[in-house]
């Protein structure tokens, strides 16, 4: 199956029965990073938080009494 990195457009070729392949034919959603790409990122986010100003947010629903 032949893919194609969304953040450096870097062809590849994947094998057809992986499970990476299956989940980007069934689900038109998934997206494609290389390796490279995704190394870079996580390389990144992991910076940044051990830096200590990156935060998650979460939200918090309060129920009324109503």
């Amino acid at each position: 199956m032949k893919v194609q990195c969304i953040l450096c457009d870097r062809p590849s070729e994947l094998e057809d029965d992986s499970t990476l392949a299956k989940k980007l034919r069934n689900r038109p959603i998934h997206t494609y990073l290389c390796q490279s790409c995704y190394d870079r990122i996580k390389v990144k986010t992991e910076a940044r938080l051990a830096s200590g100003s990156f935060q998650l947010f979460s939200y918090n629903t309060q129920d009324d009494d109503f």
